[in-house]
């Protein structure tokens, strides 16, 4: 039997039973779940209705992810799934789904933060660090840094995810239909509320 979108087969809202007037139509097709996973990219076309094509993710290792308060997005790998509210079962397997809670790695926003500001991030506590040679700069570009640094502000919680080298992030594509793992990093509110979930387990 295929896999079938149709709701003939349920109950009326009365609890009455509907009548079977007709079989499957292809218009009414569903697929097999992508159930993308973390590994080296690979990546099936699946022709859709009308000819569009799908890009049904098998394995994929990295994405987009932006962060939002300081308005940059980076290329970074998925290191791993931590949770999933809608099912537990997509952690244990480390599948990628839309609205899932991974791992990223936080090196390539740790070194743009870094250069964005000039000031070091993501110290452990009792780690005393080397002082370094003052990178050379003209005028212009150490006004403009100092600028940045007057209404410069940076979450404890996300400071800490740095010194760890990883940071929580979620994911706002689809990556069974586009092919692609995109998403967010999460900061203020909603990361408290993620970390009390995970907290939970």
């Amino acid at each position: 039997m295929g896999i079938t979108r149709e709701g003939t087969h349920k109950r009326r809202e009365t609890g009455g039973r509907r009548a079977k007037f007709r079989k499957k139509r292809k218009f009414e097709l569903g697929r097999p779940a992508a159930m993308t996973k973390i590994g080296e990219k690979r990546i099936h076309t699946v022709r859709g209705r009308g000819g569009n094509l799908k890009f049904r993710a098998l394995r994929l290792d990295s994405g987009n992810f932006s962060w939002g308060t300081e308005v940059t997005t980076r290329k970074v790998r998925v290191l791993d799934v931590t949770y999933n509210a809608s099912n537990n079962e997509l952690v244990r397997t480390k599948t990628l789904v839309k609205g899932a809670i991974v791992l990223i790695d936080a090196a390539p926003f740790k070194s743009w933060y870094e250069s964005h500001y000039g000031v070091k991030i993501g110290i452990k506590k009792g780690v005393t660090v080397k002082a370094e040679e003052p990178v050379k700069r003209s005028n212009k570009v150490t006004k403009k840094i100092e600028a940045r640094q007057k209404d410069r502000t940076l979450e404890v919680a996300l400071d800490s995810q740095f010194a760890s080298g990883r940071l929580l992030a979620k994911i706002t594509s689809r990556p069974g239909q586009t092919g692609r793992c995109d998403g967010v990093v999460l900061e203020g509110p909603e990361l408290a509320f993620y970390q009390k979930m995970m907290s939970k387990k």
